[in-house]
């Protein structure tokens, strides 16, 4: 199962073998702990006095063996977590392998690894006696649906689609700082039960995020210069070309969108809303596309897939090169190709 599926099966612990933790996300790995704490221990991560922590790389089978058969005066169960655990699972496959073919009532053993080969003994047993949990890096609308998950469940906000989706083009994918920005997010609306993607605009980001609205926005108002001076400020600070088109890609698709919708019959200004525009913007929305002309807006999706597939080594020009084409084109300063 995937880590954010754990909860659910938080019944199956009690008669669990062991507890594989197999992925590179840490925030996950932290979740499931945190949640084995509370329902097999009854107590929070921070204040467990039952859970014992080892380095994989500095302990040894019969250490953890021994820990997992003391009884402890202060607690009635154990969690014994190795961390890292890749050497150690390597050097005691055939007793963890003994270990997994029986439940201990009173202690757990938790198995901290990047990598689980579903084909070894020991994960074949796990998978019948234990739970091995999935902990790798969540993507697309499996983030985006966590995002919507957590913002509910952790903190009583609803995050709009919107919002998840451009929290994911500014802070990465990473759950901890994706958690860390819910939280700043949550704060911010104070009262409010709805974070929108205009709070995770003025908020999300830092002087990066800023620095490509204001490219984004010189873009659509034909400010060329302004604009490649902004691609250039990001890209010597570091920032990854593919990052750079998330944020070009969030606002110029809605354009698109309403393009579409404006062609089938919608009138511009109800388009733009129905895109999901933001209203402080519609009017230099509705100017832009005015500008640029129905032919060049008809094709603003095919210039970002291209670009996107061109990024993703479609093209052998450097990515500065392939960013300054687009911000050209999107800007109306080249002809339309």
């Amino acid at each position: 199962m995937h880590a954010t599926e754990f909860a659910k099966s938080l019944d199956k612990v009690a008669a669990a073998s062991m507890i594989a933790l197999h992925g590179s996300e840490r925030h996950l790995k932290h979740s499931v702990v945190a949640q084995l704490c509370e329902s097999y221990l009854g107590c929070k991560m921070e204040d467990s006095i039952g859970l014992t922590q080892f380095a994989g790389k500095d302990t040894d089978f019969r250490t953890v063996r021994d820990e997992l058969a003391m009884v402890s005066m202060f607690s009635p169960k154990k969690l014994v977590l190795v961390e890292d655990a890749e050497d150690f699972v390597s050097q005691y496959r055939s007793q963890l392998e003994t270990l997994a073919d029986k439940s201990n009532s009173s202690s757990l053993l938790i198995l901290d690894v990047k990598t689980w080969r579903k084909n070894t003994k020991l994960a074949k047993k796990v998978a019948k006696t234990g739970i091995d949990v999935d902990c790798s890096e969540l993507a697309g609308g499996q983030l985006a649906a966590w995002l919507v998950r957590t913002a509910k469940e952790e903190h009583g906000k609803q995050l709009t689609r919107d919002a998840a989706q451009l929290m994911m083009e500014l802070a990465g994918t990473g759950l901890g700082l994706l958690d860390q920005e819910l939280r700043k997010l949550s704060t911010y609306v104070g009262d409010r039960n709805r974070i929108n993607a205009e709070d995770v605009q003025t908020l999300v980001g830092g002087w990066k995020a800023e620095t490509t609205w204001t490219m984004v926005n010189a873009m659509r108002d034909g400010n060329v210069d302004v604009a490649l001076s902004c691609l250039r400020q990001l890209l010597h600070a570091g920032e990854p070309a593919p990052k750079i088109l998330g944020g070009v890609n969030f606002v110029f698709r809605k354009l698109a969108e309403a393009t579409e919708r404006s062609r089938q019959g919608t009138s511009l200004r109800v388009a733009l809303k129905e895109a999901g525009v933001f209203p402080r913007e519609i009017d230099a929305a509705e100017q832009y596309l005015r500008r640029v002309k129905r032919p060049r807006a008809e094709r603003i999706l095919h210039k970002l897939a291209d670009t996107d597939y061109n990024l993703k080594g479609g093209s052998n020009l450097p990515d500065h090169l392939q960013l300054e084409d687009l911000v050209l084109w999107l800007s109306g300063a080249v002809p339309q190709t």
